[in-house]
């Protein structure tokens, strides 16, 4: 028992003892030195901004097709006699040479027969010509006749009459002699008065023989049907001693010297951004102006990434009032459809094809990432180290980038950092500054210009960002 309380004892002793040199350590600490609160910095990388003239790409696509498309059909009748040895489907007939013939036999007797009848009218014609003249010198002569004649019968009447001298048979002989005469005199007249008209009718049948010999000529021209253009053969029913009617088509030619490509572009987009000339004159339809034949960018669709082939935007087609939509006429020249590539296929009719058409340029526009911007247009400023919201009105997106008109001044800077709601006015470290690729002097980039998207049409998303 005695052992038992005397362990009890030095245990709690130690204890005490414990206790208390712990008590005399804590006395004789000293607290450490206080520093006034320090809030942290959020780090971000940011973009300063300088205004810039931005270009502006209208994207669409459509089908190539040549300009012109012709369907050719006999306009003679006759049998086929010589086709031309390219005249297959996808064959190349020059301009001028002969793609086939008719037989012209038939033709030619019908043009000699016309040939004769305007020579037997040109005859006719001299002939009642000479005849009126010489009628008119005969009249002269008649009318010396008959003037003769009166004056004998007037001599022989007043000596009858007053002295008795002659017959009353003699007078009645002058008289007859004077009506002869003047009988021939009026006839004569008669005919020459006519000589016009029938020299005028004459002449019409000669013009009408004339129009018969040219509608001959025609038609044995007829007979040779020869390419209007360079050609491409689309289709074509005809082979050699096939007897042909007047129109039916045999033939369907493209001229490839020009193609063209109907591009339907979003209203609202040809309305802010296509250029239209200025209207010198006061316009009186109601249509589009002309428009700016701007050079236009062309790719294959199914070569997305290969040759790119120059055009030129030519007018406005139509206005669709069902896809709201403005179809353009885009052309390119035959030459420069080719590819320059050896191993390239050339742009021809039917492919579907990618077109960039560039717009008005916007001026004193500033770039920054998409990214930057939220959907209700709000992006983050650092202003005197610290975190601004700023209200920017976006026109358009070109790629990742959106083009801004308003709400930036020049210097400002942008934070590129995605940030989930942060606090305005928090202090903020930039830790990446770029100022090299937006500025008015930088190098515009290789390629050709991304897609212009509508700020009115993007989708509303919300900006998903790392603090």
């Amino acid at each position: 028992m005695t052992r038992k309380i005397i362990t009890i004892t030095a245990a709690v002793l130690i204890l005490v003892a414990g206790v208390g040199l712990n008590v005399l350590l804590t006395s004789m600490r000293k607290p450490p030195a206080q520093l006034p609160p320090r809030p942290t910095a959020l780090q971000v990388e940011a973009l300063q901004v300088e205004p810039e003239t931005v270009p502006v790409v209208m994207v669409g696509t459509g089908e190539t097709r040549s300009l012109d498309i012709v369907a050719i059909s006999p306009e003679v009748s006759g049998r086929v006699v010589n086709v031309h040895p390219n005249l297959k489907v996808g064959g190349i007939i020059r301009k001028g040479e002969v793609m086939f013939e008719i037989d012209s036999r038939d033709y030619e007797a019908r043009l000699d027969e016309a040939t004769a009848a305007v020579e037997m009218n040109r005859q006719t014609i001299e002939r009642l010509k000479r005849q009126y003249q010489t009628d008119q010198e005969r009249l002269t002569t008649f009318e010396r006749s008959r003037d003769l004649a009166r004056a004998e019968y007037e001599r022989l009447k007043e000596l009858f009459e007053k002295d008795q001298v002659g017959t009353r048979s003699a007078v009645e002989q002058a008289e007859r002699a004077y009506n002869a005469a003047a009988d021939q005199v009026d006839q004569l007249s008669q005919a020459l008065e006519v000589y016009p008209v029938r020299i005028r009718e004459a002449e019409s049948a000669l013009r009408a023989a004339q129009a018969r010999r040219d509608l001959a000529q025609v038609a044995l021209q007829r007979t040779v049907v020869k390419a209007p253009f360079n050609a491409r053969v689309q289709f074509v029913m005809l082979e050699e001693d096939q007897y042909l009617a007047p129109g039916a088509t045999v033939l369907t030619l493209a001229d490839d010297s020009i193609l063209e490509i109907s591009v339907p572009l979003d209203s609202r987009e040809a309305r802010k951004w296509l250029q239209f000339k200025n209207a010198g004159d006061k316009v009186v339809e109601a249509w589009f102006r002309d428009v700016v034949q701007v050079p236009v960018e062309i790719r294959w669709t199914e070569d997305p990434t290969g040759h790119v082939w120059k055009g030129y935007l030519h007018r406005v087609e139509k206005f669709d009032q069902d896809t709201r939509t403005v179809t353009v006429a885009v052309r390119i020249d035959g030459e420069n459809a080719r590819s320059i590539d050896e191993e390239g296929l050339p742009l021809v009719q039917g492919m579907f094809c990618e077109v960039r058409i560039p717009g008005k340029p916007i001026e004193g526009a500033y770039r920054i990432p998409a990214s930057a911007v939220s959907f209700n247009g709000e992006a983050y400023l650092v202003v005197d180290g610290r975190l601004k919201v700023h209200q920017l009105t976006r026109a358009l997106n070109i790629g990742e980038q959106a083009v801004i008109t308003d709400g930036l001044t020049p210097g400002d800077i942008v934070v590129t950092t995605r940030l989930v709601n942060p606090l305005e006015n928090t202090p903020v470290e930039i830790v990446d500054l770029d100022t090299r690729g937006l500025a008015p002097d930088a190098p515009a980039p290789a390629g050709p210009a991304p897609e212009a998207v509508d700020a009115d049409t993007e989708p509303a998303q919300e900006a998903e960002s790392a603090q």
